[in-house]
């Protein structure tokens, strides 16, 4: 692995020289390493770029990190990964992705993945994101994520985009089935003239199934936010979504939640606040012997933790 590489992986990953279990790194297109587990299989998919993974099922309290980086610009890194996951699995999925470029060209990482949840599995679901590198190229992520929630299943998803990203289009969708749970956090901060566009369409299709979507973001500079999320109740359940933003400088955000219900018993709520950081806050800090930058940072830290 390429230095940029390594750095990158401990950014998004948190990784030490080495992962435990199962594994694959993609850097620039290419797998530079892999492993499977005796429960987790990893393969090629066939016909296009990507993987397919599978936990066995019952598999307990394993890993799996599927990193991808992009470490120079005029790369457009295409993958489709497709997770099998086994009924009553409990299982943690890593997938942070970094791109860096220090030249004119565009770093792109656009990543499709497709989740399967057999019957009462669970799945924590783990990815950050963040550009580097000093080139006037654009660094660009735009991550797809489909999932399948059969009986029972749970999928967690954390999402975080640290900084230095040019551009994003993060789209999520799925169908839930009986008593099928999703909760999703997602953290995102852009500056200067960068963009971010999230997109949430969630089917709430089995009795008694329910999701929970929050949204924290900040805009600063003259970067701007969209974020819009459906919530469709098809049979008695719950559904409810949060977008909360803060304005900084000339930042600017959207926010567009819906919510379809065709169930007499399908309880739905939707919240939305945008606004600048309250004077009181500041001053607060402030008289704790922070500097306005500081106070401002720190609120911004506890914001999006």
């Amino acid at each position: 692995m390429k230095g940029i590489t390594e750095e990158l992986l401990r950014i998004v990953s948190d990784f030490k020289g080495k992962f435990q279990g199962a594994f694959n790194i993609r850097e620039d297109g290419e797998c530079v390493g892999r492993q499977s587990s005796p429960n987790i299989h990893i393969e090629n998919r066939e016909g296009e770029p990507g993987l397919v993974i599978r936990v066995l099922p019952g598999t307990k309290d394993e890993t799996v990190y599927i990193p991808a980086c992009v470490t120079h610009g005029n790369v457009d890194d295409l993958v489709y990964n497709d997770f099998y996951i086994g009924e009553n699995a409990d299982v943690k999925i890593i997938a942070g992705c970094g791109v860096h470029s220090d030249g004119e060209g565009e770093a792109r990482h656009n990543g499709i993945h497709r989740f399967f949840l057999g019957k009462h599995a669970h799945v924590l679901y783990e990815e950050k994101h963040i550009g580097t590198g000093t080139g006037s190229g654009a660094k660009r992520i735009d991550p797809v994520t489909e999932a399948t929630l059969e009986e029972g299943a749970s999928l967690e998803m954390d999402s975080v985009q640290i900084s230095g990203v040019d551009a994003t289009n993060r789209t999520m969708s799925a169908v839930l089935g009986k008593e099928a749970k999703l909760l999703v956090r997602e953290r995102i901060m852009t500056d200067g003239k960068e963009t971010a566009k999230t997109d949430f369409k969630v089917v709430l299709q089995g009795e008694d199934s329910g999701v929970d979507l929050i949204s924290r973001s900040v805009a600063k500079g003259n970067s701007h936010q969209e974020f819009f999320s459906s919530i469709r109740g098809e049979n008695r359940c719950t559904g409810h979504s949060e977008c909360d933003a803060i304005l900084i400088g000339k930042g600017t955000v959207n926010a567009a939640p819906m919510l379809e219900a065709y169930h007499v018993d399908a309880g739905l709520i939707h919240e939305a606040a945008i606004g600048k950081i309250a004077g009181e806050q500041i001053l607060k800090l402030r008289t704790l012997g922070l500097s306005e930058k500081e106070a401002e940072a720190k609120i911004i830290e506890g914001f999006l933790k």
